[in-house]
C-alpha cells in the first residue's frame, strides 16, 4: 500500500515537471507581438502615426519572417542589444539582419552578449546589412517633414556595467526636439538623474526570466526589483515635473536556457502620437 502511494506520488511529481517543462519552453519560444500606441508631448505633427518595431535580446533565436512580414507598414526598427550571443550561428544573425532591414531602416545598440561573440565579426554583419549601429551618438530620423533624434547608448565592451561613455549631446539648435534613447541595460539610468529625452527604450532585463511564484524574478541588484519589465516613468531635463516615458522589454530570446516562467517573450510595435488638443 505504501509503496503504491509513493509510486503514485512520484508519478503526480514527474508529470507536473513535464507539464512544467513544457509551460516553460513554449513561453520562451513564443512569438508575442505587443501593440501600443505611445503619446509624446514633443513629438512633431508630421511624426503622428510613425512606427517603430522595437526588439530586444534576440540572442539564438531566428526572429518569425511570416509574422514581422504581415505587421502591415513600419516606419522603423529598432534593436535593444543582444542580437547574437557566444557560440550562435553568425548566419543566424545575418538572416535576422536581412529580415529586419527588409521592413524598415534598423538602427541597433550593442548588448552584453554581442561583445562575448565575435565582436568584429558581428560588427561587420550589422553593418554589410544596412543597419545604423548607434555606438554613443545622434542620429536624426526625417519622416513628412518632421524629425526625431535617436540616441544609442553602446554597452560598455570594458569598464563593466556602469563604464558608460557620457551621453552624446544634441547638436546646438536642437533643444527641446523630440528624442528617443536606445539602451541595452537600463541600469544605465541608475547612477543618472533626469535625462533629456521624451522616451527611453531598454532590454537586458528578460523580466527575470523565470519569475517564481512568492518569489519573484531573481535580479541581484535593487535597481531591476524596481525596474523590471514594461512602462515606467523617468525624470526628464525640461519643466518642473516633466517626466520621460521607459519602456523595458522582456526580450524575444533567452539568456543560458531556453526557459521562462511568468516572463513571456515578446517584442513591440510602438505608434508614436501627437497630444490631443
Amino acid at each position: 500500500m505504501v509503496t503504491g502511494l509513493l509510486l503514485m506520488a512520484g508519478f503526480v511529481l514527474l508529470l507536473a515537471a513535464v507539464v512544467i517543462g513544457a509551460v516553460m519552453v513554449a513561453e520562451a519560444f513564443g512569438k508575442q507581438i505587443i501593440a501600443e500606441e505611445i503619446v509624446l508631448y514633443s513629438l512633431p505633427e508630421a511624426l503622428d502615426g510613425f512606427r517603430i518595431l522595437f526588439i530586444s535580446d534576440i540572442h539564438r533565436r531566428t526572429l518569425p519572417a511570416a509574422m514581422l512580414s504581415s505587421l502591415g507598414h513600419v516606419d522603423a526598427v529598432f534593436l535593444g542589444g543582444d542580437l547574437t550571443e557566444r557560440n550562435s550561428p553568425l548566419e543566424r544573425l545575418r538572416m535576422n539582419m536581412k529580415l529586419v532591414t527588409s521592413i524598415a531602416p534598423t538602427y541597433a545598440v550593442h548588448g552584453n552578449h554581442d561583445y562575448r561573440a565575435d565582436i568584429g565579426k558581428v560588427d561587420d554583419i550589422i553593418h554589410s546589412s544596412g543597419a545604423v549601429l548607434l555606438r554613443d551618438r545622434n542620429t536624426v530620423i526625417e519622416h513628412g517633414g518632421g524629425q526625431l533624434w535617436l540616441t544609442g547608448v553602446d554597452f560598455p565592451a570594458t569598464g563593466g556595467k556602469k563604464g558608460y561613455a557620457p551621453l552624446p549631446p544634441l547638436p546646438p539648435g536642437s533643444e527641446g526636439s523630440c528624442r528617443i534613447i536606445l539602451v541595452h541595460d537600463p541600469l544605465w539610468l541608475s547612477e543618472r538623474g533626469p535625462q533629456p529625452a521624451n522616451l527611453i527604450l531598454a532590454g537586458h532585463t528578460h523580466g527575470g526570466q523565470v519569475v517564481l511564484p512568492f518569489i519573484g524574478h531573481g535580479h541581484v541588484d535593487n535597481f531591476y526589483r524596481t525596474y523590471n519589465a514594461g512602462w515606467y516613468e523617468w525624470p526628464q531635463v525640461g519643466a518642473a515635473g516633466a517626466r520621460a516615458q521607459l519602456l523595458i522589454s522582456r526580450g524575444f530570446g533567452t539568456a543560458h536556457l531556453p526557459l521562462r516562467w511568468g516572463s513571456p517573450a515578446e517584442m513591440h510595435v510602438l505608434t508614436l502620437r501627437c497630444p490631443q488638443d
